[in-house]
């Protein structure tokens, strides 16, 4: 599509409407089951091993499937894959909400993952497509919202269905908007150009299939299994090692591996990658120790946590809209900067945080904390694809989300596993501390009752207080290690340019470079 054809796209605003409800749709669906598991556990007669199985085929389904999404869209038209794996999508959602033993609902969530995994990179590429490079920051904000927002709110609009009506319409849900969507691709969707002649690397895809399905199964039943201590995890582990490496074997050798080598040759998209992996690991990670920590620690209910969480959402929207329309004014990479110091700012303001701290002053850090990521999002997306040739695009999109995915897989695995540990490290530190020759504890006849471990009621309240202790200290590590993988980010800005359009060039070429 040359740049007067995009700047003529009847029905852009439709077609937006309908990219980004599909990417909506789909990342609502990483999160939305999360919360509804215990009550699938109960009508499924399931055990609480067995319905993770829900949450991990989908999830696995969806990473292996995202890497042939360029290939797919180039052989069979962008357009009728999109309206394709929308249709699959829905229809798979439907069959899931309909699933009347464990055995189903792990198919159709397979088959679901499937289907779901090339929306997010489709709609991507097609609003890129769509809009000119001078508008292609506010239309990735747009597209952001879905991608950023829709893993936010998925437990709460998860629970509130789970409460109001039934597990099931947790998947339901997405029947009206795949509808809407469909036809809306279908009528306004300029088409696409489809070539039958391209064969597929069934090679290059099995090894990578079976590197990021070993790698993805290893990160979600790790904690569950104990880690190194299974011979499951072990064999996922040696599997995805080896699945990945003989991909990048075969992606150096072959004559036409499905990814193009070629692709990586963009200093901006290349750095881009690393940053997205960095942002995912933090994305879903820092939420996913927000829940606990509110409702276990600082003993908020549960519905009081949801809404306490929410500011971070709307700091994360608010900072896409400002970074969408400063992309084309400012340099992107001055923005990204700026949002990855008030990111990592952020963290290090809740590595202070005890169960005391006022509601406002967290509800202040993790707006900031969503507005951070809302800054680093819409300009990287802008600076690693201003400089990438268009056919080159879809793949593009599919190694974003990829890599996005693989980054919360890890981001959310590795943090959990290090709070669990700790917690149990610390447990027993501070637990050898309590003892009769601690003149912290000399002295004090109330604390010597309420605290005896010599009665069942003592023991029982002073371990309380010492796995308090504990897991707020633990808590902290994570934080801290979070800053650490934040912070070395803003090296890679000095890996990127900043693309320049000289006036009258056309916006598919190459920029020129600062």
């Amino acid at each position: 599509m040359t740049p007067t054809d995009r700047d003529r796209v009847p029905h852009r605003l439709l077609i937006t409407l309908c990219t980004v409800g599909a990417t909506l749709m789909q990342a609502l669906d990483q999160t939305i089951a999360n919360v509804a598991l215990p009550y699938m556990q109960g009508s499924l007669s399931a055990t609480y091993d067995e319905i993770t199985w829900v949450l991990t085929s989908y999830i696995t389904a969806a990473a292996i499937m995202t890497a042939p999404v360029g290939w797919l869209a180039a052989r069979f038209g962008r357009k009728y894959l999109f309206i394709s794996c929308l249709v699959g999508f829905t229809v798979t959602s439907m069959l899931c909400g309909a699933a009347q033993s464990l055995t189903q609902m792990v198919v159709f969530r397979l088959l679901q993952g499937m289907f779901g995994a090339a929306l997010v990179p489709l709609s991507q590429a097609t609003m890129m497509d769509i809009y000119p490079i001078e508008q292609r920051g506010q239309a990735m904000a747009i597209w952001g919202v879905g991608v950023m927002v829709g893993p936010i709110l998925g437990p709460t609009l998860g629970g509130y269905l789970t409460e109001l009506y039934n597990w099931r319409y947790v998947f339901y849900i997405n029947l009206p908007f795949g509808i809407l969507a469909t036809i809306g691709l279908i009528f306004f969707m300029p088409r696409s150009f489809q070539n039958f002649n391209m064969k597929f690397d069934w090679i290059g895809f099995s090894v990578l299939a079976v590197g990021i399905g070993g790698l993805q199964m290893m990160l979600d039943r790790g904690q569950d299994q104990d880690w190194f201590t299974s011979r499951e995890i072990i064999t996922e582990a040696i599997l995805g090692a080896l699945g990945v490496y003989l991909f990048v074997v075969h992606l150096l050798t072959a004559r036409r591996p499905f990814i193009p080598p070629a692709i990586f040759r963009d200093r901006n998209f290349s750095a881009g990658l690393a940053m997205m992996f960095a942002s995912g690991t933090i994305l879903v990670s820092s939420s996913s120790l927000m829940a606990p920590w509110l409702q276990e620690l600082a003993n908020y209910p549960v519905e009081t946590a949801g809404v306490v969480m929410a500011p971070r959402g709307i700091g994360t929207m608010a900072a896409m809209m400002i970074a969408g329309r400063l992309s084309s004014r400012l340099d992107p990479r001055k923005i990204m900067g700026f949002g990855i110091l008030l990111l990592s700012w952020s963290i290090w303001d809740m590595t202070f945080w005890t169960p005391d701290v006022s509601t406002s002053r967290i509800a202040l850090t993790i707006t900031l904390q969503g507005a951070g990521l809302g800054f680093i999002f819409i300009p990287l997306q802008v600076l690693a694809f201003a400089t990438l040739a268009p056919q080159f695009r879809t793949d593009g999109a599919s190694l974003f989300s990829l890599c996005r995915n693989i980054g919360a897989a890890i981001g959310v695995s590795v943090t959990s596993a290090m709070l669990a540990r700790n917690t149990q490290a610390l447990h027993a530190e501070i637990g050898a501390q309590v003892n009769p020759f601690n003149r912290a504890l000399q002295g004090h006849e109330a604390v010597h009752h309420l605290w005896d471990p010599a009665t069942h009621h003592g023991a029982a309240l002073l371990d309380q207080v010492i796995n308090q202790q504990a897991q707020i200290v633990a808590y902290i590590d994570d934080y801290k290690m979070m800053i650490f993988t934040t912070l070395p980010s803003l090296l890679l800005l000095f890996l990127m340019r900043r693309p320049r359009r000289a006036l009258g060039q056309s916006a598919e070429t190459h920029a020129a470079m600062e």
